[in-house]
């Protein structure tokens, strides 16, 4: 499980540098997302974001 490598605050600090932008000619845009956040989200059963 995810606890086994990770704490809770861990998880969250992990996940919370993934920026969005708001753009008037372009709308919302996602930063990158790693693959370590990739597999956070799918261990969470929640899909990643995307553009």
């Amino acid at each position: 499980g995810l606890f086994e490598n990770w704490t809770l605050q861990g998880l969250l600090d992990e996940l919370d540098t993934i920026e969005r932008f708001e753009s008037p000619e372009h709308g919302r845009l996602i930063g990158e997302v790693t693959k370590k956040q990739k597999d956070i989200y799918a261990k969470l059963g929640v899909e990643s974001p995307s553009l």
